[in-house]
């Protein structure tokens, strides 16, 4: 999860969030062949064109496209492939203002339930019932459970991914200390105080300090919750300056200042997977998607030499996130049953034993369908990060990961529209107090009250 731009659509209408609950979910019977029964156009070649985000996964989706095109001759794809922040802000201004560009369309758990019910996306539910063995009772059920509204999933996952933490097992082993499988922040910051060793490269543990609402937001949010605290409250009052949240806040930069890496303020996912990866710090607490660089014996140095446990906790027994890149279609579209058709090819049991066959095993999208973890090549690669990958994003709910009850939906985020661009502004004043330029007082102080503005919008009289 990167860092994403404020809208460039305009205001949105207010946006009343509600509660959802998890629902159940088996593994497939079976992997059928994809494609929807009774699917066919004029008999003419359609083209549709797709936009994703340029992330490892999608371009691997790309280069497997001919497989598609073999077996729907009669569809053209045409993909718009950009990094995350154009892409998020090209398919935000389309989708919002029915442009009508896309036929099919990356998104996350945070804009689906925010725009399905605009009426902007369209009901997937009679083409998945439509499709052989696409078993959407395999999907990891707090993953659908994100993607669905109103009883109906509006887009499906392609990757899914929580939070958990990763160390380097041979460092633990030498000092002679043992991760706890649940670990606690006082756990992480002894061991950090412990392994930190600046003089030569290694930092005690890694984090985001990058500015962003998906950046340094994304781990803070959660050790925000872990410590009683919340964004708003039942009434809509603005949190940001409660005690709970400066204890979060105040922790979290004094662990990076004192232990972190170099250039923490400026540090996101990426710098903070380089730095793990090229042996440089001993433990980082991040995306469970992570595990696609960490494990990579192509561009890792400490493959072989780590383990994993959940994210770090102090009041609550689970602290990780939930999100998920999902495929959708625009209501706008045309040509929906040849969009389903390849978003049935991208998200099928099937095509990730296409993955593994033709370009690597490593390559799985992780975190989407319970069955990826029960082929046999996977299970054995992911021995040692697939039980608390599982276990964080079966736990990534309100109910474990927070102490008090909320109006919003999120962990990581608040799903309301105006969090785009609240989200990055208090990003910004996060970062600054990890960069030394003012206090945690100041920065909470200031970002209470941009959340201030955006809680009269729902019904907050301050």
């Amino acid at each position: 999860m990167g860092p994403h731009p404020p809208s460039p659509s305009g205001p949105t209408p207010p946006f009343r969030p509600r509660r959802r609950t998890v629902l159940g979910a088996g593994l497939a019977a079976g992997l059928g062949a994809a494609g929807l029964a009774g699917c066919s156009g004029s008999g003419d070649r359609e083209s549709i064109v797709v936009a994703i985000v340029s992330n490892p996964q999608m371009q691997d989706a790309i280069s497997l496209i001919d497989h598609f095109t073999e077996a729907h001759p009669d569809i053209d794809v045409q993909f718009v492939s950009l990094p995350e922040n154009e892409a998020r802000a090209k398919i935000t201004a389309s989708v919002a203002s029915g442009g009508g560009e896309f036929d099919v369309v990356m998104i996350s758990n945070y804009e689906t339930p925010l725009w399905a019910p605009n009426g902007w996306l369209t009901d997937l539910e009679p083409y998945i019932a439509k499709t052989e063995g696409y078993a959407p009772e395999d999907f990891i059920p707090t993953i659908k459970d994100a993607l669905t509204v109103d009883g109906s999933m509006y887009s499906v996952p392609f990757y899914g991914e929580s939070a958990f933490l990763v160390y380097r097992q041979d460092l633990f082993d030498e000092a002679g200390l043992t991760m706890p499988d649940h670990p606690s922040w006082d756990d992480l910051r002894d061991f950090a105080s412990t392994l930190h060793d600046p003089d030569n490269g290694m930092s005690g543990i890694a984090l985001r300090g990058l500015a962003g609402w998906g950046e340094n937001l994304a781990p803070m949010s959660t050790v925000i919750n872990t410590f009683g605290g919340c964004w708003y409250d039942m009434d809509w009052a603005p949190r940001l300056t409660s005690p709970e949240v400066h204890d979060a806040v105040s922790m979290y930069v004094d662990t990076l200042r004192s232990y972190g890496q170099p250039g923490a303020a400026t540090s996101g996912f990426g710098e903070c997977l380089t730095r793990f990866s090229q042996g440089n710090a001993a433990m980082w607490f991040d995306a469970s998607s992570m595990v696609s660089g960490v494990e990579n014996p192509s561009s890792s140095t400490v493959v072989g030499k780590t383990g994993y446990a959940l994210g770090p906790t102090l009041e609550t027994d689970y602290a990780g996130w939930l999100y998920s890149w999902a495929l959708a279609i625009p209501e706008t579209s045309q040509k929906k049953d040849a969009a389903w058709e390849f978003i049935a090819w991208m998200t099928h049991p099937e095509y990730f034993q296409l993955v593994g066959e033709e370009i690597s095993w490593e390559a799985l999208p992780p975190g989407s369908r319970l069955s990826t973890y029960e082929i046999p090549e996977y299970a054995e690669l992911s021995k040692n990060y697939a039980e608390p990958t599982l276990d964080s994003m079966e736990n990534s709910t309100q109910e474990n990961s927070m102490t008090v009850e909320v109006p919003y939906d999120g962990l990581q985020n608040v799903v309301i529209p105006e969090f785009q661009d609240l989200g990055t502004r208090v990003g910004q004043q996060f970062s600054a107090a990890i960069a030394g330029q003012k206090s945690v007082d100041e920065a909470l102080e200031q970002s209470q009250g941009f959340a201030e503005s955006v809680a009269r919008t729902y019904g907050w009289e301050g």
